[in-house]
């Protein structure tokens, strides 16, 4: 162990070596901006959360609560590894701890290159204001929710009856075609819906910037990509959050229309976080009445908030982070345990660490209970959307869209999926899930 000279702790070469090896390389390899297949399976095959976090607990043991620096490539990073410090990072965004990280900036260029997540300053500010007046953050129910339902429940019947015409199985690439078309409903309009030219572009940007450190920039593809989607964002078809985009009042700079992509980046990660929570659903019987309770007690219809169904995607969230790393960067010198980290000092902080952690009496449990009565809000260090002020602004709308989703996925059938002893309710649920593997029988219930 050694000290900084400053009264923190640097990790050892060593252990800094396996850090990277252990807890960064596989999330990279599993792809952080658009998440690749073969490195989900090996994740899950080789159980790379649950190591990481074995590691990341070993290095709290031996060197104490950090952060813990280490210096790489002329680079300062710091290991965030207690709860308390990772809610002061987050809560102390954007200053001093900024979300515009440099690795952020360098792969989010590649498509939304005035994005909220990735700008500073008075920029930030009110790209921030913008979204959340769009997204309407805080609400639980969007004052779209009528057009959104119809969106949501259209499309979850024609992909149960396209599954029941075909094989009577359910595999993520058909449940993805669905969900993408839904977002472009959703986000665009009814006239976006058949534009998968629009989404396959934006996975190939998505793609590059998984390697945006080495990778030149798509500058091309990018302006073919941004010529597309702004024709769908100036037509502000009625209903879609385009129009709600057009009515909001923006200043000059803003650029509007630049926020829409990351609008459907994130609305990947909650296809993939409601796709895990129907397999989660598919095992645990009782869970699963309750959100069929929820589903057909109201008219499916009309827009109704299901707060247990919500909870179950929080859930699943929590179980399986779909933004395993949380950074920030540091806009100035801060004080840390009696010591100074400098300017610039990147904070990384690995959310199922914490999410997972042994403290928690359901840490390995699929357990929607504590998201009702406001146990795991109030418990430091879960964060399924982030937190603090740069907390996804995007979230209850992800929460009704996911869980109006779920409810019309599972009123009428039942799901059997295709390796159920690995989602057993009486075993610790696995700290990987690739859902690229999941697949179930679809069954129409009596």
């Amino acid at each position: 162990m050694a000290t900084t000279g400053t009264g923190t702790v640097r990790l050892s070469a060593r252990d800094a070596a396996r850090t990277a090896a252990v807890v960064v390389a596989p999330t990279l390899a599993a792809g952080v901006i658009v998440r690749r297949r073969g490195g989900m399976a090996l994740a899950e095959r080789y159980a790379a959360d649950r190591r990481a976090i074995g590691l990341l607990t070993e290095l709290r043991r031996r060197y104490g609560a950090g952060p813990l620096r280490a210096d790489v490539a002329g680079r300062h990073f710091a290991l965030v590894l207690r709860a308390a410090d990772a809610v002061r990072v987050l809560e102390g965004t954007p200053d001093p701890y900024s979300p515009a990280t440099r690795e952020k900036r360098a792969a989010l260029e590649q498509f939304q290159p005035h994005g909220v997540l990735i700008s500073r300053g008075a920029e930030r500010t009110e790209r921030r204001a913008l979204n959340e007046s769009v997204l309407e953050t805080g609400n639980q129910l969007h004052s779209l929710a009528p057009r959104l339902v119809r969106a949501v429940r259209e499309e979850a019947g024609l992909l149960l009856r396209s599954v029941a015409s075909d094989s009577g199985e359910l595999a993520w690439d058909d449940f993805a075609a669905a969900w993408d078309r839904t977002v472009r409903r959703v986000v665009l309009g009814d006239g976006a819906r058949d534009d998968t030219a629009l989404t396959a572009v934006l996975g190939r940007l998505r793609a590059a910037a998984n390697w945006s450190v080495a990778a030149p920039r798509r500058t091309g593809l990018r302006e073919h990509f941004e010529e597309r989607l702004r024709a769908h964002v100036e037509r502000a078809e009625a209903g879609s959050l385009a129009e709600a985009l057009a009515a909001a009042p923006a200043g000059p700079g803003l650029d509007p229309a630049g926020q829409v992509p990351h609008w459907l980046f994130a609305f990947d990660a909650a296809g993939i976080a409601a796709f895990r929570t129907l397999a989660l659903l598919s095992t645990h019987s009782a869970q699963e009445a309750r959100v069929r309770g929820e589903a057909t007690a109201a008219d499916p219809t009309e827009p109704h908030l299901m707060p247990y169904t919500r909870a179950c995607v929080l859930e699943s969230v929590r179980l399986w982070p779909t933004t395993p790393f949380l950074l920030r960067e540091a806009v100035r010198e801060t004080d840390w345990g009696g010591g100074r980290l400098p300017a610039g000092t990147e904070f990384l902080i690995y959310a199922p660490l914490f999410h997972r952690d042994a403290a928690l009496p359901y840490a390995d449990r699929f357990a929607p209970g504590p998201w009702l009565d406001g146990t795991a809000r109030e418990t430091a260090g879960l964060f399924p959307f982030s937190a603090g002020p740069g907390a996804c602004p995007g979230e209850d709308l992800v929460l009704f869209l996911t869980s109006t989703l779920l409810a019309a996925l599972v009123e009428r059938h039942a799901y059997l999926p295709d390796r159920p002893g690995r989602l057993r309710p009486d075993r610790p649920l696995p700290r990987t899930l690739d859902h690229f593997g999941l697949r179930f029988a679809v069954l129409p219930r009596p």
